[in-house]
């Protein structure tokens, strides 16, 4: 083949390289346009896995990549005058310098076309003189804006600002330095990259960037390339002498800038393909844009190797790389987005800061930490029972103790209380609709599902939506508690829980709004009824789907009240039904949050428009459950805290909405989003919606449940430590696994507080040792890298030990 690469810079020529070395005959040309001495940037950090790949891919670029490494295993967090240290990490950086040069030379030797300060012909030309194209032009690819339409590109600037810098200090660790300033909290980055430099990187809110001067500084100043801010380095100089403890700082290109993440739909167009930062971008906080590029490389190059065209090798390489690039790009979003607002992790006490730092991302976990650094995470487990008031977790004998991570008291097992309400841990059971009633009324099914999610060890059990009448049900098959065959049908099932488990059980009570009238889940959810269609209403006549779903009536103000009353009845039934707490269900894009949301509230009332203003009627009704609510029992709300469509609910006007139930007495806030139109767009992925609790819980100081695609203890007690909420409600798991928080018990070998096996299964307490002979449990090997999971292309991947042995 005749292969076109624009770009030279690591993935362009690591490419070059690779398709040269698996086949000498094909015709290989870079083009460069800056001179060879022109590299911008300092150190590179490539994690484990892309190590591995290079070594089998061509031992010769690794040898001399590891003859070059800075090598540590420690992130040092610089916190409030405090010193805190994870280890067992495993870093390794090279100069980009470095790097670059051994690519050169290893093109050279195998007889790549290396055409440096020149321009690249027109993409239009090379793709017809060519049978590939290789777009490796950066993060300000001009192939991909010449195709954007095309390739599909967005492009999403973050709100920080940052500078890439060097410094003649060279660091020991990866080091955090989170420095409280006067114009706000700033962050610095930095890492050794050789025996002489590391890198360091500014970073702050652009607010606070232009509270420190920075913007005066830079006013009406262009720096062309190569030129950098002279100004603003000799300013960080000054504010940030006391980390270089007299080093200077170095430019190289150096002036502030904001992050870009680049998103591309397609990564090709005929024979032109994209590569790294032009295809995709991740922020710097969790990695390196160099590794990702690598990486493209190596599943390019082994793709169009073994595929008999190039059609189908693109195909093949995008559909191999993309989950891998989707996922890092989540996870670098997850951490962008916590450094844009560290401010509100700024009050934390120093170990769970460092936690919440660490874990930032969702790639790093407890577990995970535990094996690189056990006794950094017990640190942080005694801070946290310090302050639930348990005092110092407890080591508990367990069936495989090991000598250094005795089983301590993962944070999923301490108590939490809301009133007098005292929970057994903090697992809750989420509320799910089971669409398994008839006529409103509870029956056996309800009695063994929530009975057996409660023996299952659960703190507490959540109904699903018990709704307050007949025609507030969302399908036939929806419970209620209108009638008071109800309450008994709810007594049945509460006198259960209390007497065969130690768990707690909650209703959450609400009504379908324009939601309502339709059939079973399995049967076609959302869509209206075959026959026997009851009337639905809502705060504005907008239908569910238009042409689909039913028109509702506008609500008016007798409406309103009927329905409040409605709440109040079935409040009263609750609390004789035996309940300990009530939840209100505000979420969803049932009728209460109808009313909070502007894509379904567009009445011109008093009950409509300002934000205070739709929330108005959820407010009343609140008030008037609480009232008649016993005082000593805790009231939760559930909120959708963004519809996931410009137009709706934010994030912002969620704290707003926690913040007015909170004042009207609401204990928790359960914090869930979405589902309020089918026009939303989700940001599907781990934990996806724990951030919005992180949020309203920091800016309040409520306690919140999280929820949304929790699935492991692992996530639970991630979570809980970093301070990211204060319950974990878990529903598809329970329905996989009723017993899912004592098998979660069982697989961290804990049976201490929090934990209660029922008496008839306590036989089974132990985990079979199916499979294997009596003894310790195998120890896992410490992941590597701080941020692993984009693992290098498989074929390239040999059985290898780590890079840096574990602390």
């Amino acid at each position: 083949m005749r292969i076109a690469c624009i770009g030279g810079g690591p993935g362009g020529l690591y490419f070059a390289a690779l398709i040269k070395q698996l086949d000498a005959s094909h015709e290989v040309t870079v083009y460069e346009r800056n001179a060879p001495e022109d590299t911008f940037g300092f150190g590179v950090v490539l994690s484990d896995e892309t190590l591995g790949g290079i070594e089998h891919a061509d031992p010769h670029v690794y040898q001399e990549l590891s003859a070059r490494f800075a090598q540590w295993d420690d992130i040092d967090i610089h916190y409030r005058g405090t010193l805190t240290t994870s280890g067992g990490h495993g870093f390794a950086a090279i100069d980009r310098r470095r790097l670059l040069q051994i690519l050169r030379r290893r093109c050279e030797e195998l007889g790549v076309r290396l055409w440096t300060r020149t321009e690249a012909p027109p993409v239009e030309d090379l793709a017809r003189g060519n049978d590939l194209v290789v777009a490796a032009d950066g993060i300000n690819s001009h192939t991909r804006a010449t195709y954007a339409e095309d390739f599909g590109t967005t492009l999403d600037q973050r709100h920080n600002t940052f500078m890439w810098l060097g410094t003649d200090r060279v660091f020991d660790a990866f080091n955090f330095h989170i420095l409280h300033t006067p114009h706000g909290v700033m962050q610095l980055h930095s890492y050794p990259y050789s025996d002489t430099a590391s890198t360091f990187i500014v970073e702050m809110h652009a607010e606070v960037w232009r509270r420190a001067g920075f913007a005066d500084l830079t006013a009406g100043r262009a720096f062309p390339p190569g030129v950098s801010d002279v100004a603003s380095i000799a300013r960080c100089e000054e504010l940030f002498s006391d980390v270089l403890e007299g080093h200077r700082l170095l430019p190289n290109n150096s002036k502030w800038q904001n992050f870009v993440t680049v998103r591309n739909e397609s990564w090709s167009r005929g024979n032109v393909v994209l590569l790294g930062d032009a295809a995709h971008t991740a922020h710097f906080s969790i990695g390196s844009g160099t590794k990702l590029a690598m990486e493209d490389a190596l599943a390019l190059a082994a793709c169009l190797h073994e595929r008999p065209d190039v059609p189908r090798a693109l195909a093949a390489y995008e559909e191999e790389r993309r989950p891998v690039v989707a996922s890092t790009q989540r996870a670098a979003q997850a951490s962008l987005e916590w450094f844009e607002e560290i401010a509100r992790h700024a009050e934390q006490d120093p170990p769970q800061f460092a936690f919440n730092l660490l874990t930032r991302s969702r790639r790093v976990t407890y577990d995970n930490l535990r094996l690189r650094d056990p006794e950094f995470v017990a640190t942080v487990d005694d801070w946290f029972a310090d302050q639930v008031g348990d005092g110092p977790s407890p080591t508990v004998v367990s069936a495989s103790p090991t000598p250094d991570a005795p089983d301590r008291r993962p944070p999923m097992f301490h108590p939490f209380r809301l009133r007098e309400l005292e929970l057994r841990n903090r697992v809750v059971v989420s509320a799910m609709d089971m669409y398994s009633s008839q006529d409103g009324e509870p029956n056996d099914f309800h009695l063994v599902h929530l009975g057996s999610k409660a023996m299952g060890g659960a703190g507490l059990v959540m109904t699903e939506m018990v709704c307050v009448s007949p025609t507030g049900r969302i399908t036939p098959g929806c419970t209620g508690l209108y009638r008071p065959e109800h309450e008994t049908g709810w007594r049945r099932v509460t006198d259960f829980v209390h007497d065969n488990s130690g768990a707690r059980i909650g209703v959450q009570l609400g009504h379908s709004g324009r939601k309502g009238s339709t059939r079973l889940m399995w049967e076609g959810i959302d869509l209206p009824l075959d026959e026997g269609n009851w009337p639905v209403v809502a705060p504005s006549a907008l239908p569910y789907r238009h042409g689909t779903n039913q028109v509702p009536a506008e609500l008016d103000h007798d409406g309103m009240r009927r329905i409040r009353e409605e709440f109040v009845a079935a409040a009263r039934r609750a609390d004789a039904a035996g309940f300990d707490l009530l939840e209100l269900h505000c979420a969803h894009g049932y009728l209460l949050s109808s009313f909070l949301s502007p894509v379904t509230n567009q009445r011109s009332d008093a009950y409509g428009g300002s934000l205070d203003a739709r929330l108005r009627y959820p407010l009343e009704v609140f008030a008037a459950v609480r009232e008649v609510w016993p005082d000593h029992k805790p009231m939760s709300v559930r909120i959708s805290a963004t519809d996931w469509v410009p137009e709706g609910t934010t994030g912002e006007d969620a704290v707003s909405i926690a913040r007015a139930f909170v004042s009207a007495g609401a204990d928790v806030i359960d914090v869930s989003t979405g589902q309020v139109t089918p026009d939303e767009k989700p940001a599907f992925g781990r934990s996806y919606q724990v951030p919005f609790a992180e949020r309203i819980r920091s800016e309040i100081g409520v306690p919140t449940i999280a929820v949304g695609a929790i699935s492991s203890y692992d996530d639970v007690n991630s979570t809980l430590l970093s301070g990211r909420a204060d319950l974990c409600a878990l529903g598809r798991p329970h329905l996989y696994d009723p017993h899912w928080t004592l098998h979660a018990a069982a697989e961290q070998e804990y049976s201490g507080p929090g934990v209660e096996w029922p008496a008839p299964f306590r036989a089974g307490s132990r985990r079979p040792q199916t499979g294997r002979t009596d003894g310790p449990r195998p120890r896992l090997e410490p992941l590597r890298s701080p941020e692993a999971g984009a693992t290098a292309h498989r074929r390239w991947l040999p059985a290898r030990p780590p890079v840096s042995a574990p602390r």
